[in-house]
């Protein structure tokens, strides 16, 4: 890989044949022979990696490198090279202190050649992996860091949420399924005083109970068949940071009350430890799910519900909030056209009429779904409703025929006429009886008397 790379030390004998060895590399090599020459050629040429000595006139090694974690501090744009120290053997300590001010690396003079090469692959390869980590951390935040929406209810969400993050308050986050509850939960930690550390999501109803134990806690050597080393859970791994419980009213009933017990003492232990671990995260938790609902069926713990609940934000529904949607359409059509190198995309007035019409029941993840498909489905820059893939239904699909029936009974005509209302009510929900109740006006329980009175199956009948 080849690198520009700056050379900085005071011997000229050492800076020629640094110089010549680094060329004959295939590297491009530019010279400083003190500590304020090198300070302007980072700043001018901007090299990839610098090859510092410690004993310089004038600004030292040291002051040189605490000079550069200063701008790299007030200055995230200003690209810092790389920097592998030089020294003598008798300052090995000196060394050890360029590590802590930023240094990568260090050869101890005099040095062989290929040592040389070596060291400077490795501190290529660790700056490449840096960037490749900095970009991903780019993506993702890029990919989260709008909270779109300026209605009413978006407002005093937010408003509420900002004051709950300079807490270390637990979160619960409530709403229906592609509302943006993730987008919220890294909103939080990104208010928060916990910015810097990490930000880790568990997924608690993608895997069986034992395998999510593994996940959040880790497990010592030996604790199963296969654990030949100890290896350390997310809780670990968001030290001083946020833990994100993604579908908290799935998780399994064993693991509620590990969870519970860490949620009360801050300590847990990995799976098959002795040793209690002291934790310091902040906990943030959603779910789709009634979570008093599911303590009335007892899948819920009730106590672990109260140790969630300290503050708790409803994500209202994209229907709720009509007027962000021309917000939202925006915000994806500019993402996506960019993305995939298209000119400005604009949205037909049809277009847009069929968007405010449609009931969203997928959320903004649907809506985020849609424009995609139109983004890259329109032609000329123009989507129109055809490239959008929804339509309106004007009625519900009751097809009873009054003239074959053999007595008008009305009682049994509205028996009908309810149980294929409730049914289709249900299939545009995803078969989800709290939303087929929202979009009925009906209660839950209501609801849910009428699909056994009138025998309504709850699951897609499969044919």
């Amino acid at each position: 890989m080849q690198a520009r790379i700056l050379v900085v030390d005071d011997d000229p004998d050492i800076l020629s044949a640094l110089k010549k060895r680094l060329l004959w590399m295939g590297h491009e090599v530019c010279t400083a022979e003190d500590g304020e020459q090198a300070l302007r050629l980072v700043t001018d040429d901007q090299p990839d990696l610098m090859l510092l000595d410690i004993e310089l006139p004038g600004l030292s090694g040291l002051d040189l490198l605490k000079q550069l974690r200063e701008r790299r501090s007030t200055d995230h744009a200003q690209a810092m090279p790389g920097v592998i120290v030089l020294t003598a053997f008798g300052t090995i300590s000196r060394a050890v202190e360029a590590m802590q001010l930023g240094a990568c690396d260090f050869l101890t003079k005099p040095f062989e050649p290929d040592h040389l090469s070596i060291v400077i692959d490795k501190a290529m390869a660790q700056m490449a992996l840096t960037r490749q980590i900095g970009l991903l951390r780019a993506e993702v935040e890029e990919r989260y860091e709008h909270i779109v929406g300026h209605s009413r209810p978006m407002v005093q969400l937010l408003d509420t949420a900002r004051r709950a993050a300079a807490t270390s308050a637990t979160v619960l986050l409530l709403g229906e399924t592609g509302t943006g509850k993730e987008v919220l939960a890294r909103a939080l930690h990104r208010w928060s005083p916990r910015a810097a550390r990490p930000f880790v999501v568990v997924n608690c109803s993608a895997l069986p109970e034992n395998l999510l134990e593994n996940e959040l806690f880790g497990h010592e050597k030996g604790a199963y068949t296969g654990a030949v080393t100890r290896g350390s859970g997310k809780i670990e791994a968001a030290e001083g940071g946020t833990v994100f419980l993604d579908e908290i009213g799935d998780m399994p009933a064993g693991l509620q009350t590990r969870l519970l017990r860490l949620l009360q003492d801050q300590e847990f232990y990995r799976v098959g430890g002795t040793q209690s671990i002291r934790t310091n995260v902040r906990f943030v938790a959603a779910t789709n799910r009634d979570l008093k609902e599911a303590i009335q069926e007892g899948t819920f713990r009730e106590d672990l519900f109260y140790r969630l609940n300290v503050i708790s934000l409803i994500i209202p529904p994209l229907r709720k909030r009509a007027e962000d949607l021309p917000a939202f359409v925006d915000h994806f059509i500019r993402r996506y056209g960019t993305a995939m190198g298209r000119r400005a995309v604009t949205v037909s007035q049809g277009a847009m009429d069929l968007i405010r019409e449609y009931h969203w029941p997928g959320n903004v993840r649907e809506l985020e779904n849609v424009l995609v498909r139109a983004v890259t489905l329109c032609s000329d820059d123009c989507i129109e409703p055809e490239h959008l893939g929804i339509a309106i239904q004007r009625k519900l699909p009751i097809d009873t025929d009054f003239a074959v029936e053999e007595q008008l009974n009305y009682h049994a005509v509205m028996d009908l006429y309810s149980r294929k209302v409730i049914e289709e009510a249900l299939r545009r929900t995803g078969w989800n009886q709290t939303k087929a109740a929202e979009l009925l006006g009906l209660q839950r329980t209501y609801l849910a008397r009428l699909i056994r009175q009138r025998g309504v199956p709850t699951k897609p009948i499969s044919r």
